[in-house]
């Protein structure tokens, strides 16, 4: 290490003057420069230039060494994950990170109706389009705050519905929904789960789920536990994303937001709780064994609404792009 760091070093100080204070011989310094590399050096060399590549790609600076792992996999590169954890150490990579403050975006302090929590942390789906979560988050912008309303399927964890706008209401939260309905269409049963927020327990929002003959289910009160899938995409979204912008106008907001969720999220960012897959790539996969006649089996496994303990595994697959329906 002490001969590599002179190497890199020697246009800043004199490679004597080095040399006496690491004590190490100037001669020992030379046998090692002009010794041939070996083939695991020019291996790792070429490892690490690779992950810098991945690294510096636009939201992939947020990948840990799971991922990047994955992706080199993916690549044609065999290597493991600890391998790719010393490079990027040694590198000098490091996930990109941070936290900021946040803004409550659930008022449960009203006299609704309130629906019982039915889907009880079951959060692995075997079959697409079974069990759907929703949530709000606020993105911070220089005309001020613009709302995000999602839904997502819990089986791919795709978002396979999304709305914007400054005002936090129930037209948000049915514009979410509709975009989800039109472009998936799944069948009578969907369990329907979110929070107990005056948006979801509104009239409007519960006659467009008994519309599509869709089972409501709530969290239980102050328990974002219930809802954890959504809140990790709020999380991911957040720390890969909004973190590291700062938007002028909510139009540049919607924007940004629609390439990280319909390009990047739902597209190429592979996920730790899918096998290392797209949610797109799950969903597509077991559109195509529904095809074959595989969902009935699968959901006769599962139950009424194909729901599963969380501890179980479900097969994996990918669905068509989507476009937003912004109020």
């Amino acid at each position: 290490m002490r001969y590599r760091f002179i190497d890199e070093h020697r246009a800043v100080w004199p490679i004597e003057v080095q040399c006496r204070v690491l004590e190490v011989s100037r001669s020992g310094y030379y046998t090692w420069r002009d010794r041939t590399e070996s083939r695991t050096a020019r291996r790792q060399c070429e490892l690490t230039d690779r992950i810098r590549e991945i690294h510096g790609q636009k939201h992939y600076a947020n990948y840990g060494a799971p991922r990047i792992h994955r992706e080199l996999v993916a690549q044609g590169y065999a290597c493991n994950r600890k391998t790719v954890e010393k490079l990027r150490c040694r590198a000098g990579i490091r996930a990109r990170t941070c936290r900021r403050f946040r803004v409550m975006t659930t008022d449960s302090r009203h006299s609704l109706p309130i629906a019982p929590n039915r889907l009880a942390r079951q959060f692995e789906p075997t079959e697409r389009h079974r069990a759907w979560t929703m949530d709000i988050t606020y993105i911070g912008t220089d005309e001020g705050w613009l709302y995000l309303a999602v839904v997502e399927d819990l089986f791919s964890r795709k978002i396979v519905g999304w709305a914007t706008s400054e005002r936090i209401d129930s037209e948000l939260v049915v514009s979410a929904l509709n975009m989800a309905l039109e472009q998936e269409r799944p069948q009578v049963g969907l369990l329907a789960h979110s929070d107990r927020g005056v948006q979801y327990a509104s009239d409007r929002f519960q006659a467009q789920l008994a519309r599509h003959g869709i089972v409501c289910s709530m969290s239980r009160k102050a328990n974002c536990w219930d809802n954890a899938p959504t809140e990790s995409f709020f999380a991911t979204l957040k720390k890969e994303l909004v973190h590291h912008e700062q938007y002028a106008t909510r139009d540049a907001a919607r924007r940004s937001l629609f390439e990280y969720i319909e390009v990047f999220y739902n597209r190429q960012r592979i996920h730790s709780a899918r096998d290392y897959q797209t949610p797109d790539a799950v969903d597509r996969g077991r559109s195509r064994e529904e095809g074959r006649g595989a969902g009935p089996a699968a959901a006769a496994v599962g139950g009424e609404r194909g729901i599963v303990s969380p501890k179980s595994k479900n097969n994996r697959g990918e669905a068509a792009p989507q476009t937003t329906n912004h109020p």
